[in-house]
């Protein structure tokens, strides 16, 4: 028998690469990623972070412990061009800095965005100074997420609506259509804009929607953070 040995010939380059940390129990922000992108030239890798439930602030910052171990395990050894950390409320529990340091540990001049770092910067860039918040979350991570607008982006409050849910897996079973109902009915007439926090809610698909009933502009936390990425 003839052994033939031919030397490869390897792709010198490749399309831009995101890094996604998810979380264990989100349903939803590989699938928002996924459809924003499709057809560009973009490549999408994602690893999952273990979560905690119910949802503190304590809880958060313990998932941060291992973002160098989840970052790692993206592709290996290999260049990421963006990190994209899908987690809203753990961003403000651990504070982007200590994001930031931890996933380039790992994957050193990495740049690095999360849902409300890259929903202030969204504001800022369209001159949003006033907003009104819905969020499912807990009064304790609620508050935490008025404080962080008001400190790190200078972004005035003027109300917030929530669902006081304590679970990720729950907040990521909540109906579309209803989540539209509750919010095409909220008073915007004090704002300038409304954010949805969370990337487990689904709201990327309504967005539109709830643009032309409300006359506002609607961000959320996977549209902001897809952008920014």
């Amino acid at each position: 028998m003839k052994l033939t040995k031919i030397d490869p010939k390897y792709i010198k380059n490749h399309n831009p690469r995101i890094g996604l940390i998810t979380l264990a129990s989100d349903f939803r922000i590989e699938k928002d990623f996924n459809n924003v992108i499709y057809g560009k030239d973009i490549d999408l890798y994602c690893n999952r972070i273990k979560s905690y439930n119910p949802l503190t602030n304590e809880t958060l910052k313990k998932m941060a412990d291992d973002i160098p171990n989840v970052t790692k395990e993206i592709l290996p050894d290999q260049k990421l061009d963006c990190v994209a950390y899908g987690c809203t409320s753990g961003t403000i529990a651990v504070g982007y800095q200590s994001i930031f340091e931890k996933v380039n540990l790992v994957k050193p001049n990495t740049k690095v965005t999360t849902p409300i770092t890259s929903a202030i910067n969204a504001l800022k860039t369209l001159g949003i100074n006033n907003l009104s918040i819905f969020t499912p979350y807990t009064e304790e991570i609620n508050q935490s997420v008025i404080n962080y607008f008001k400190i790190e982006g200078g972004i005035e409050i003027s109300e917030l609506s929530y669902f006081d849910i304590a679970s990720d897996l729950d907040i990521g079973k909540v109906d579309p259509e209803h989540l539209f109902d509750v919010l095409v009915k909220k008073d915007l007439s004090s704002s300038d804009a409304l954010f949805v926090s969370c990337t487990a809610l689904p709201v990327l698909s309504i967005i539109k929607d709830l643009e032309k009933k409300l006359g506002k502009i609607v961000l959320s936390s996977n549209q902001t953070l897809i952008w920014d990425t």
